[in-house]
């Protein structure tokens, strides 16, 4: 990837919406190039999809928190195929450190939100685990 690379992936990330005109008058190339660059990103897996962000707004009424678990060894994959069942978990990421799993999870309230952490705390293969509740997004720069 170089420079004009990343300056598409910058643009898109604000807007996927944004056409390939557009992104060719910002960036002050010919549309055939952003049309290749385009489709060599895609094809490379860079680009996986253009898709929609929520705001706030659409957020509301949902409750968020992270979960750290700590497995047993070797326990990993039976625990990621029971925490595929369940909903109201939405992403699941390995990590380093002296917890194994950082789960994102998603729930109308408290009560569920309890539920929920009570049914993964059970599973087998899960030693422990702490969870945090997202109180407000002040920062976020995901793509």
């Amino acid at each position: 990837m170089d420079e004009l690379d990343r300056n598409i992936i910058g643009l898109l990330g604000a807007d996927a919406r944004m056409s390939v005109a557009t992104l060719a008058r910002r960036l002050k190339v010919a549309r055939s190039t952003i049309q290749a660059r385009l489709e060599r990103l895609e094809t490379t897996g860079v680009i996986a999809g253009y898709t929609l962000k929520l705001g706030e707004g659409a957020r509301q009424g949902r409750l968020r928190a992270s979960v750290l678990l700590s497995i047993e060894p070797r326990a990993q994959a039976g625990v990621l195929q029971r925490l595929k069942a369940i909903s109201e978990v939405e992403k699941v990421y390995t990590t380093s450190g002296r917890f194994d799993l950082l789960l994102q999870v998603a729930c109308p309230n408290t009560q569920v939100l309890d539920q929920v952490l009570d049914q993964i705390g059970q599973m087998t293969g899960v030693n422990s685990s702490e969870s945090l509740i997202h109180l407000s997004t002040r920062i976020d720069r995901a793509v």
